[in-house]
Protein backbone atom coordinates (compact mmCIF):
# COMPACT_ATOMS: atom_id res chain seq x y z
CA UNK A 1 0.00 0.00 0.00
CA UNK A 2 1.24 3.54 -1.03
CA UNK A 3 2.18 5.64 1.70
CA UNK A 4 0.20 9.10 1.98
CA UNK A 5 1.49 12.72 2.46
CA UNK A 6 0.04 12.35 5.82
CA UNK A 7 1.31 9.40 7.13
CA UNK A 8 4.05 9.60 9.69
CA UNK A 9 7.91 8.09 8.70
CA UNK A 10 11.08 7.00 10.27
CA UNK A 11 14.05 9.46 8.90
CA UNK A 12 17.09 8.16 11.37
CA UNK A 13 16.41 9.32 15.00
CA UNK A 14 13.60 11.50 13.61
CA UNK A 15 10.27 10.04 13.89
CA UNK A 16 8.15 12.59 11.09
CA UNK A 17 4.45 13.27 11.81
CA UNK A 18 3.65 13.51 7.99
CA UNK A 19 5.88 13.00 5.02
CA UNK A 20 5.74 17.01 3.95
CA UNK A 21 9.27 18.57 4.38
CA UNK A 22 10.08 22.20 4.41
CA UNK A 23 12.73 22.66 2.11
CA UNK A 24 15.76 25.61 2.99
CA UNK A 25 14.53 29.34 2.15
CA UNK A 26 16.62 32.03 2.34
CA UNK A 27 14.87 35.37 3.96
CA UNK A 28 17.69 37.67 4.82
CA UNK A 29 15.51 38.47 8.45
CA UNK A 30 18.70 37.52 10.78
CA UNK A 31 20.46 41.23 11.61
CA UNK A 32 23.77 40.36 12.33
CA UNK A 33 23.52 36.60 11.78
CA UNK A 34 21.54 36.64 14.85
CA UNK A 35 17.88 35.16 14.37
CA UNK A 36 15.17 37.08 16.15
CA UNK A 37 11.66 36.69 17.85
CA UNK A 38 9.74 37.44 14.70
CA UNK A 39 12.15 34.37 13.03
CA UNK A 40 10.99 32.46 15.99
CA UNK A 41 7.23 32.90 15.12
CA UNK A 42 8.03 32.39 11.08
CA UNK A 43 8.92 28.46 12.05
CA UNK A 44 6.80 28.09 14.46
CA UNK A 45 3.60 29.15 12.10
CA UNK A 46 4.96 25.88 9.79
CA UNK A 47 5.56 23.45 13.11
CA UNK A 48 3.01 21.00 11.11
CA UNK A 49 5.41 20.74 8.63
CA UNK A 50 6.87 16.66 8.95
CA UNK A 51 10.13 18.11 8.91
CA UNK A 52 11.57 21.86 8.95
CA UNK A 53 14.49 22.43 7.45
CA UNK A 54 15.40 25.83 8.21
CA UNK A 55 17.17 28.15 5.90
CA UNK A 56 20.64 27.93 5.33
CA UNK A 57 22.93 28.80 8.55
CA UNK A 58 26.79 30.20 7.56
CA UNK A 59 28.95 27.52 9.91
CA UNK A 60 31.46 30.43 10.27
CA UNK A 61 31.93 34.37 9.69
CA UNK A 62 33.63 33.47 6.72
CA UNK A 63 30.90 31.03 5.22
CA UNK A 64 28.64 34.11 5.03
CA UNK A 65 27.52 34.82 1.34
CA UNK A 66 24.44 36.71 1.87
CA UNK A 67 23.55 40.04 4.27
CA UNK A 68 21.01 39.26 7.43
CA UNK A 69 21.21 35.62 7.18
CA UNK A 70 21.36 33.26 10.22
CA UNK A 71 25.29 31.86 11.66
CA UNK A 72 26.04 29.30 13.92
CA UNK A 73 29.57 29.75 15.06
CA UNK A 74 28.76 32.72 18.24
CA UNK A 75 27.16 32.36 21.26
CA UNK A 76 24.25 35.14 21.13
CA UNK A 77 23.34 33.12 17.16
CA UNK A 78 23.24 29.88 19.44
CA UNK A 79 20.44 31.75 21.95
CA UNK A 80 18.68 33.36 19.09
CA UNK A 81 18.29 29.87 17.51
CA UNK A 82 17.01 28.21 21.16
CA UNK A 83 14.24 30.47 20.81
CA UNK A 84 13.07 29.06 18.09
CA UNK A 85 13.69 25.55 18.59
CA UNK A 86 11.71 25.88 21.68
CA UNK A 87 8.70 27.72 20.19
CA UNK A 88 8.89 24.94 17.58
CA UNK A 89 8.80 21.96 19.74
CA UNK A 90 6.09 23.38 21.83
CA UNK A 91 4.06 23.39 18.22
CA UNK A 92 4.73 19.65 17.98
CA UNK A 93 6.80 20.62 15.17
CA UNK A 94 10.68 18.70 14.60
CA UNK A 95 13.56 20.94 13.24
CA UNK A 96 17.07 20.58 11.64
CA UNK A 97 19.07 23.62 10.38
CA UNK A 98 21.12 23.20 7.55
CA UNK A 99 24.62 23.78 7.89
CA UNK A 100 25.88 26.40 5.08
CA UNK A 101 29.86 27.61 3.62
CA UNK A 102 29.32 29.57 0.78
CA UNK A 103 32.60 29.31 -0.21
CA UNK A 104 33.11 31.35 -3.85
CA UNK A 105 29.08 33.01 -3.56
CA UNK A 106 29.97 35.84 -1.37
CA UNK A 107 31.19 39.62 -1.40
CA UNK A 108 34.63 40.75 0.10
CA UNK A 109 31.32 43.12 2.14
CA UNK A 110 30.40 39.89 3.91
CA UNK A 111 33.74 38.63 4.34
CA UNK A 112 36.01 39.00 7.77
CA UNK A 113 37.92 42.00 7.19
CA UNK A 114 36.61 42.50 3.63
CA UNK A 115 38.96 39.71 2.60
CA UNK A 116 38.28 38.08 -0.78
CA UNK A 117 35.62 34.71 -0.57
CA UNK A 118 37.67 30.95 -0.70
CA UNK A 119 36.77 28.37 -3.25
CA UNK A 120 38.45 25.27 -4.05
CA UNK A 121 40.14 27.61 -7.50
CA UNK A 122 40.16 31.08 -7.98
CA UNK A 123 37.37 31.28 -10.20
CA UNK A 124 34.54 33.36 -10.03
CA UNK A 125 31.46 32.68 -9.92
CA UNK A 126 28.54 34.15 -12.47
CA UNK A 127 25.78 35.11 -10.05
CA UNK A 128 24.52 37.63 -7.56
CA UNK A 129 24.05 38.11 -3.76
CA UNK A 130 22.34 40.23 -1.76
CA UNK A 131 23.42 42.85 0.02
CA UNK A 132 21.14 45.37 2.13
CA UNK A 133 21.56 48.91 2.70
CA UNK A 134 19.21 50.88 4.63
CA UNK A 135 16.95 48.29 4.45
CA UNK A 136 16.55 47.61 0.70
CA UNK A 137 18.16 44.44 -0.04
CA UNK A 138 20.28 44.62 -3.68
CA UNK A 139 21.33 42.00 -5.64
CA UNK A 140 25.60 42.69 -6.34
CA UNK A 141 27.69 40.79 -8.48
CA UNK A 142 29.89 38.11 -6.09
CA UNK A 143 33.40 38.75 -5.69
CA UNK A 144 36.71 36.85 -7.14
CA UNK A 145 37.54 34.30 -4.76
CA UNK A 146 41.06 33.16 -3.96
CA UNK A 147 41.52 29.42 -3.63
CA UNK A 148 41.46 27.71 -0.18
CA UNK A 149 45.25 26.69 0.56
CA UNK A 150 45.61 23.00 1.33
CA UNK A 151 46.16 23.78 5.36
CA UNK A 152 43.36 25.48 5.73
CA UNK A 153 41.00 22.73 4.08
CA UNK A 154 41.01 20.91 8.23
CA UNK A 155 40.14 24.18 9.83
CA UNK A 156 36.90 24.25 7.49
CA UNK A 157 36.04 20.67 8.23
CA UNK A 158 36.26 21.18 12.38
CA UNK A 159 34.02 24.54 11.45
CA UNK A 160 31.31 22.31 10.39
CA UNK A 161 31.64 20.02 13.17
CA UNK A 162 31.49 22.70 15.39
CA UNK A 163 28.48 24.49 13.85
CA UNK A 164 26.97 20.55 13.97
CA UNK A 165 27.60 20.50 18.02
CA UNK A 166 26.05 24.33 18.31
CA UNK A 167 22.70 22.77 16.51
CA UNK A 168 22.42 20.45 18.83
CA UNK A 169 23.14 23.03 21.91
CA UNK A 170 20.68 25.17 20.37
CA UNK A 171 17.93 22.58 20.33
CA UNK A 172 17.82 21.50 16.95
CA UNK A 173 16.63 17.49 16.37
CA UNK A 174 19.79 17.26 13.62
CA UNK A 175 21.55 19.42 11.03
CA UNK A 176 21.31 18.73 7.12
CA UNK A 177 24.77 19.41 5.39
CA UNK A 178 24.03 21.64 2.11
CA UNK A 179 26.72 20.13 -0.32
CA UNK A 180 24.11 21.50 -3.03
CA UNK A 181 23.24 24.60 -5.29
CA UNK A 182 26.87 25.94 -6.08
CA UNK A 183 28.06 26.64 -2.21
CA UNK A 184 31.49 25.00 -0.97
CA UNK A 185 31.51 21.60 -0.90
CA UNK A 186 29.07 21.34 -4.53
CA UNK A 187 31.88 23.52 -5.53
CA UNK A 188 34.58 21.17 -4.18
CA UNK A 189 32.82 18.46 -5.97
CA UNK A 190 32.43 19.65 -9.57
CA UNK A 191 34.95 20.28 -12.76
CA UNK A 192 33.30 24.05 -13.12
CA UNK A 193 34.58 25.32 -10.17
CA UNK A 194 37.40 22.93 -9.03
CA UNK A 195 40.60 23.13 -11.00
CA UNK A 196 42.48 22.02 -7.96
CA UNK A 197 45.28 19.11 -8.98
CA UNK A 198 46.06 18.12 -5.30
CA UNK A 199 44.29 15.50 -2.99
CA UNK A 200 40.93 17.41 -3.57
CA UNK A 201 40.79 18.25 -7.25
CA UNK A 202 41.04 16.05 -10.77
CA UNK A 203 39.58 12.71 -9.96
CA UNK A 204 36.03 12.09 -8.69
CA UNK A 205 37.73 10.51 -5.87
CA UNK A 206 39.62 13.69 -4.67
CA UNK A 207 36.74 16.17 -5.57
CA UNK A 208 34.32 13.81 -3.57
CA UNK A 209 36.75 14.40 -0.50
CA UNK A 210 35.71 16.98 1.28
CA UNK A 211 32.07 15.98 1.32
CA UNK A 212 32.91 12.70 3.18
CA UNK A 213 35.35 14.10 5.68
CA UNK A 214 32.41 17.03 6.35
CA UNK A 215 29.79 14.35 6.74
CA UNK A 216 32.23 12.21 8.37
CA UNK A 217 32.71 14.53 11.26
CA UNK A 218 29.67 15.70 11.79
CA UNK A 219 28.51 12.13 12.01
CA UNK A 220 31.51 11.41 14.49
CA UNK A 221 30.31 14.38 16.25
CA UNK A 222 26.36 14.06 16.57
CA UNK A 223 25.26 10.77 15.11
CA UNK A 224 24.52 9.59 11.42
CA UNK A 225 20.81 9.53 13.09
CA UNK A 226 20.59 13.22 13.08
CA UNK A 227 22.21 13.85 9.71
CA UNK A 228 20.86 14.77 6.52
CA UNK A 229 22.49 16.08 3.20
CA UNK A 230 21.47 17.63 0.06
CA UNK A 231 22.87 17.10 -2.65
CA UNK A 232 21.66 18.53 -6.42
CA UNK A 233 23.50 16.60 -8.96
CA UNK A 234 22.53 19.21 -12.40
CA UNK A 235 21.43 22.26 -10.89
CA UNK A 236 23.54 25.19 -12.84
CA UNK A 237 22.57 27.28 -9.89
CA UNK A 238 25.18 29.86 -8.96
CA UNK A 239 26.79 29.08 -11.83
CA UNK A 240 27.84 25.42 -11.54
CA UNK A 241 28.50 22.50 -13.51
CA UNK A 242 30.29 19.69 -13.92
CA UNK A 243 31.27 17.65 -16.77
CA UNK A 244 29.79 13.88 -16.02
CA UNK A 245 27.60 14.16 -13.06
CA UNK A 246 26.05 10.79 -13.41
CA UNK A 247 29.32 8.82 -12.19
CA UNK A 248 29.76 11.58 -9.63
CA UNK A 249 26.98 11.64 -8.04
CA UNK A 250 26.70 7.82 -7.69
CA UNK A 251 30.47 7.16 -5.99
CA UNK A 252 29.03 10.17 -3.74
CA UNK A 253 25.82 8.03 -3.09
CA UNK A 254 28.52 4.70 -2.61
CA UNK A 255 30.07 7.02 -0.03
CA UNK A 256 27.72 8.28 2.09
CA UNK A 257 25.83 4.56 2.19
CA UNK A 258 27.91 3.12 5.56
CA UNK A 259 27.67 6.77 7.48
CA UNK A 260 23.79 6.17 8.53
CA UNK A 261 22.42 9.20 7.78
CA UNK A 262 19.03 10.65 8.85
CA UNK A 263 18.21 11.13 5.05
CA UNK A 264 19.35 12.47 1.73
CA UNK A 265 18.08 15.38 0.40
CA UNK A 266 17.65 15.35 -3.52
CA UNK A 267 17.35 18.44 -5.81
CA UNK A 268 15.71 16.93 -9.01
CA UNK A 269 16.90 19.39 -11.67
CA UNK A 270 17.32 23.25 -11.74
CA UNK A 271 16.75 24.52 -8.37
CA UNK A 272 14.01 26.75 -8.87
CA UNK A 273 13.55 25.65 -12.47
CA UNK A 274 12.66 22.73 -14.36
CA UNK A 275 12.96 18.95 -13.41
CA UNK A 276 14.69 18.06 -16.44
CA UNK A 277 17.87 20.65 -17.58
CA UNK A 278 18.50 20.45 -21.10
CA UNK A 279 21.77 18.84 -22.01
CA UNK A 280 22.05 17.50 -18.81
CA UNK A 281 19.81 13.86 -18.60
CA UNK A 282 20.22 12.42 -15.05
CA UNK A 283 18.77 8.71 -13.55
CA UNK A 284 18.12 9.68 -10.33
CA UNK A 285 16.95 5.86 -9.87
CA UNK A 286 20.56 4.50 -10.14
CA UNK A 287 21.69 7.40 -7.88
CA UNK A 288 19.35 6.20 -5.24
CA UNK A 289 20.42 2.59 -6.29
CA UNK A 290 23.97 2.85 -5.43
CA UNK A 291 23.11 4.82 -2.06
CA UNK A 292 21.04 1.52 -0.85
CA UNK A 293 23.39 -1.02 -2.37
CA UNK A 294 26.46 0.29 -0.17
CA UNK A 295 24.06 -0.06 2.68
CA UNK A 296 22.30 3.33 2.75
CA UNK A 297 19.01 2.95 5.26
CA UNK A 298 18.51 6.90 5.08
CA UNK A 299 14.69 8.21 4.33
CA UNK A 300 14.88 9.61 0.77
CA UNK A 301 13.69 13.13 0.22
CA UNK A 302 13.01 14.54 -3.17
CA UNK A 303 12.40 18.22 -4.38
CA UNK A 304 11.49 20.78 -6.66
CA UNK A 305 8.79 22.26 -7.93
CA UNK A 306 6.35 19.46 -6.45
CA UNK A 307 2.48 19.82 -5.80
CA UNK A 308 0.10 17.70 -4.39
CA UNK A 309 -0.21 14.95 -7.30
CA UNK A 310 3.16 15.14 -8.39
CA UNK A 311 4.13 14.60 -4.58
CA UNK A 312 1.85 11.14 -4.45
CA UNK A 313 3.32 10.00 -7.84
CA UNK A 314 6.96 9.91 -6.12
CA UNK A 315 5.80 8.60 -2.96
CA UNK A 316 3.97 5.53 -5.28
CA UNK A 317 7.79 5.38 -7.06
CA UNK A 318 9.51 4.97 -3.54
CA UNK A 319 10.18 8.32 -2.20
CA UNK A 320 9.82 8.81 1.69
CA UNK A 321 9.42 12.62 2.31
CA UNK A 322 8.94 15.71 -0.33
CA UNK A 323 10.30 19.07 0.20
CA UNK A 324 8.48 21.66 -0.62
CA UNK A 325 9.74 25.27 -0.74
CA UNK A 326 8.22 28.26 -1.96
CA UNK A 327 4.54 27.36 -0.98
CA UNK A 328 5.83 26.91 2.59
CA UNK A 329 6.46 30.59 2.11
CA UNK A 330 3.09 31.78 1.54
CA UNK A 331 0.82 29.30 3.00
CA UNK A 332 2.14 28.08 6.74
CA UNK A 333 -0.97 25.79 6.92
CA UNK A 334 0.21 24.63 3.87
CA UNK A 335 0.17 20.73 5.09
CA UNK A 336 -3.52 21.33 5.91
CA UNK A 337 -4.28 23.39 2.66
CA UNK A 338 -2.52 19.96 0.78
CA UNK A 339 -4.78 17.78 3.14
CA UNK A 340 -7.91 19.78 2.05
CA UNK A 341 -6.77 19.79 -1.64
CA UNK A 342 -7.85 23.93 -0.20
CA UNK A 343 -6.29 26.70 -2.78
CA UNK A 344 -2.94 28.28 -2.33
CA UNK A 345 -1.66 31.77 -1.36
CA UNK A 346 1.13 33.01 -3.93
CA UNK A 347 4.11 34.34 -2.80
CA UNK A 348 4.97 38.33 -2.75
CA UNK A 349 7.96 38.40 -4.80
CA UNK A 350 9.41 42.03 -3.63
CA UNK A 351 9.29 40.70 0.11
CA UNK A 352 11.30 37.22 0.01
CA UNK A 353 14.46 38.79 0.92
CA UNK A 354 15.08 41.50 4.16
CA UNK A 355 12.32 43.54 5.65
CA UNK A 356 10.33 42.45 8.46
CA UNK A 357 6.88 41.20 8.92
CA UNK A 358 5.49 42.39 5.84
CA UNK A 359 5.40 38.92 3.53
CA UNK A 360 7.61 36.92 6.11
CA UNK A 361 4.63 36.25 8.86
CA UNK A 362 1.52 37.85 7.83
CA UNK A 363 0.60 35.11 5.25
CA UNK A 364 -3.32 34.54 5.87
CA UNK A 365 -4.63 30.51 7.17
CA UNK A 366 -7.33 28.90 6.38
CA UNK A 367 -10.46 29.99 8.37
Amino acid sequence: MTASLFDPVQAGSLRLANRIAMAPLTRNRSPGAVPTSLVATYYTQRASAGLIITEATAISHQGQGYADVPGLYAPEQVAGWKKVTSAVHAAGGTIVTQLWHVGRVSHTALQPGNAAPVAPSAIAAKTKTVLIDNGVPTFTETSVPRALELAEIPGIVADYRRAARAAIEAGFDGVEIHAANGYLIDQFLKTGANQRTDAYGGSIENRARLLVEVASAIVAEIGGGRTGIRLSPVTPANDIVDADPQPLFEHVARLLGPLGLAYVHVIEGATGGPREVEGRPFDYAAFKAAYRSAGGQGAWMVNNAYDKALAEQALASGADIVAFGRPFIANPDLVERLRRDAPLNQVHRATLYGGGAEGYTDYPVLG
